[in-house]
């Protein structure tokens, strides 16, 4: 028997399309993999499985990684308090290096050298996934037909209806990707920079503003930066962005569009939902300011650009992410407190912070009311002496105009 290809299956049109159409043209088995790095509920499971089989795999393999992902991904992203164009959290695409490590490993196991995947030419999970491949599973073979050969999504869906073969849900419409950090939408409207995906287009947050939620109230429990609780109850980091999800998407909060700069060097544009990353990272960062310095805080704010723009190119594997994680978790020592938020429709609102670490709490002085431990003169001395560089530049420009 010749050895199976092991296709990265997401169920959707393009990886759906490709069971039958590698079955076809290679005259292989198909094995599909999908790495489940959340979004994916017991339902959808089964839904994926069953599809798969109909569409002509001859095995398909589900794997849990969500906490693996957390543990490798995301973590880092909210320690680091990583978004990208200052808005867009990474919540759909910072799994791709690991569900190809994860997917590497299943290959080796099956004894098998090829891989394929559905990704396009136009778009950043082909480098994602084949630079991490590459550095990881050199010897594999990668097999990219939906690339390779520019495949239409009307192509596909018309190889699928021919052969009476299952199409999955949104047809060729919209590009719906879930993981545990959000939802990323691609459709007609995000091929420009005009306009917005319509409202039932949205998947987490629709009717969040036509039909308003009564504004709640909840407490965020962080343990060394990493969220262990929510409203008093000790959690896992995975729980508690998924019950965050369900709690925040209602509200419409963590809906936005994502206009940036892809790895291949054009624009690009995606409609997102990310309401457990956007509550996170809000309340994270109000967290850090309480506890640490205003340098560590700086630090940490001048790597998480270039971390971000590695881990959004599929570069997590590069030496220099484990130096700048290896920074962001030594600065989360004292990053230990709980948060109060607000839910309001398309905003969450951090009403105040508190931990043992508060460096606000630690000090006698109260802003703008009352010294304490510094004198009134203490305070003259110091703006004279602050002032000094300024001074001297403005004397040394005086002087050089006579």
């Amino acid at each position: 028997m010749s050895q199976p290809i092991v296709l990265a299956y997401s169920g959707g049109l393009d990886t759906s399309f490709l069971v039958p159409w590698l079955k076809e043209n290679y005259d292989r088995p198909i094995i599909t993999v999908t790495v489940d790095t959340g979004g994916i509920d017991a339902a959808t499971k089964e839904t994926l499985r069953t599809r798969a089989l109909a569409l002509g795999a001859s095995e398909h393999h589900q794997i849990d990684a969500r906490a693996d992902y957390f543990d490798q991904v995301l973590k880092y992203l909210i320690i680091g308090n990583v978004r990208r164009g200052q808005l867009y959290p990474l919540c759909v695409g910072a799994e791709r290096v690991m569900q190809a490590q994860t997917i590497a490993l299943m290959a080796r196991k099956l004894g098998t050298g090829s891989i394929a995947h559905g990704c396009t030419a136009a778009g950043n999970d082909q480098v994602r996934f084949e630079v991490a491949l590459r550095t990881l599973a050199p010897e594999l073979e990668i097999i990219a037909p939906v690339r390779d050969r520019a495949f239409k999504r009307q192509e596909e869906l018309d190889f699928l209806q021919a052969r009476n073969l299952p199409v999955p849900p949104h047809g060729a419409a919209y590009s719906i990707n879930r993981g545990l950090w959000g939802v990323s939408i691609g459709g007609k409207e995000t091929l420009t920079s005009q306009g917005s995906i319509p409202d039932d287009a949205w998947v987490l947050s629709r009717d969040a503003f036509t039909k308003p939620r009564e504004a709640e109230r909840h407490v965020i429990q962080f343990e060394h930066g990493v969220p262990c609780g929510l409203d008093g109850r000790t959690l896992t980091p995975v729980e508690v962005i998924e019950h965050l999800e369900t709690l925040a998407g209602p509200f419409g909060i963590g809906r936005g569009i994502h206009l940036g700069d892809t790895i291949i060097g054009t624009k690009g544009r995606v409609a997102f939902e990310a309401p457990a990353a956007e509550v996170l990272l809000n309340a994270h960062r109000e967290l850090e300011k309480l506890v640490l310095s205003a340098r560590q805080q700086r630090i940490k704010e001048m790597l998480a650009g270039p971390y971000g723009d590695w881990v959004h190119e599929g570069q997590l594997l590069d030496p220099v992410c484990r130096d700048i994680e290896a920074l962001f978790v030594n600065s989360q020592q004292r990053v230990t407190g709980v948060v109060n938020v607000l839910f309001r429709p398309g905003s969450v609102f951090v009403e105040g912070v508190d931990s043992d670490y508060s460096l606000m709490a630690a000090s006698k002085g109260v802003y703008g009311e009352a010294t304490g431990e510094w004198s009134p003169a203490d305070a003259l001395g110091f703006s004279r002496i602050v002032g000094l560089p300024g001074m001297f530049h403005h004397r040394a420009g005086q002087r050089a105009k006579k």
